[in-house]
């Protein structure tokens, strides 16, 4: 027995099948993982909602909005470029032709310089076609050259003419877009947005800054479908974080068109005593007399629900609803806001739970859980 293991021949077949039975026990694992996997679990996602309480009252009638500038103007650099100059902040009062923003003009330079040569060439070729044109005008007259020949050169001026005006237009474009590398303010205002930075390249047309201009301000509200306003008509308009502070204000403008997802209309209220304590940016209350809107306006109370469960589908206002276990989509209408809430006239009834998180890759009838320890 001990000479069958020292023998080399033997060594080598008991090497090779210990190899074989070490590979043959891997594939079987192996396989074995393959195909016994154990089955994925259904995942069920999970959700959070609030149950719909009793119907908000007529407080309907008042809107919230925002103080804003009746003129806001977006400026943007006609050229492309990099920004290496910042000269306002926001919240700046700038004056009409103050520069805002900064290209670095190295490129639009050598255009220019392009541009004078091409001009100063030009120049040089029109009065050498001046000259010629002359002198052979003044032989045709002696009867030393032909007709032919005196038109051949006056020929020449009126190419070199237009040569020259070419010339002079395209210097005149470079010197104005060598202008464009600085942004300036086209009105006297407060600087509100600055959307680039010193360092940031920017396309021509980005909108970069946004100046409102000084003198009149007004509020900016959305009004429901339920609510018929004109023209001209008298509002009033409070402040949130000016207690007391008061206005009194007129409807400037209708939008002629709902918003496709809230499927409100935005309307703009001007005052013309505006409150000095009032600023750009702050929250606003506008309300309407009762004799002043329309009776429809009775059936905007309803029920609210957060702002963010608003859904939008085929352009129809939706939110999703528990029942059942399933999330479901329901159509809604709105009725109105009630600051960060919205109204829900139509579509809801008291004990409906809306979901209000976890509503981003819901699926109509799919089976849901609410997330536990109550309600949102």
């Amino acid at each position: 027995m001990k000479e069958f293991f020292t023998n080399q021949t033997n060594q080598k077949r008991l090497a090779i099948a210990a190899a074989v039975l070490v590979v043959g026990a891997g594939a079987f694992a192996l396989y074995s993982n393959i195909t016994h996997q154990p089955k994925a679990g259904k995942i069920i996602p999970i959700v959070r909602t609030i149950t719909v309480a009793a119907k908000a009252g007529a407080a309907a009638k008042a809107y919230p909005g925002e103080v804003r500038g009746r003129y806001e103007s977006q400026l943007a650099f006609q050229v492309a470029g990099k920004i290496n100059a910042r000269m306002v902040n926001v919240g700046d009062n700038v004056q009409a032709g103050q520069i805002l923003l900064a290209l670095d003009p190295k490129d639009v330079n050598q255009s220019v310089e392009a541009a004078s040569a091409q001009l100063a060439s030009a120049r040089a070729s029109y009065q050498l076609a001046a000259d010629n044109a002359a002198r052979y005008s003044a032989l045709y007259a002696q009867g030393a050259v032909s007709e032919a020949i005196r038109d051949q050169y006056n020929t020449q001026l009126e190419a070199a003419s237009a040569a020259l005006r070419q010339a002079q237009a395209q210097a005149n474009v470079s010197s104005n877009q060598l202008g464009y590398t600085q942004l300036v303010s086209d009105t006297s205002g407060v600087v509100t947005a600055l959307n680039a930075e010193v360092g940031q390249v920017v396309a021509a047309g980005t909108p970069i800054a946004t100046v409102v201009r000084s003198g009149e301000r007004e509020v900016h509200i959305n009004v429901p479908e339920s609510v018929k306003l004109s023209v001209g008509q008298q509002a009033a308009v409070s402040f949130w974080a000016l207690p007391g502070v008061e206005a009194t204000g007129h409807v400037r403008e209708i939008a002629s068109m709902a918003d496709p997802v809230t499927r409100t209309y935005k309307v703009c209220v001007a005052v013309p005593a505006w409150p000095a304590e009032a600023k750009l940016g702050m929250t606003a209350k506008v309300s309407f007399a009762d004799e002043a809107v329309n009776a429809t306006a009775s059936t905007a109370a309803g029920y609210l629900i957060p702002a963010q469960t608003l859904y939008q589908v085929n352009n129809k206002a939706q939110v999703w609803v528990v029942r059942e276990r399933k999330a479901q989509l329901v159509e809604v209408t709105v009725a109105g806001y009630a600051g960060n809430d919205i109204i829900i006239s139509q579509g809801l009834s008291q004990g409906d739970k809306v979901i209000t998180a976890g509503l981003a890759k819901l699926i109509p009838n799919q089976e849901v859980r609410l997330e536990e320890g109550g309600e949102a």
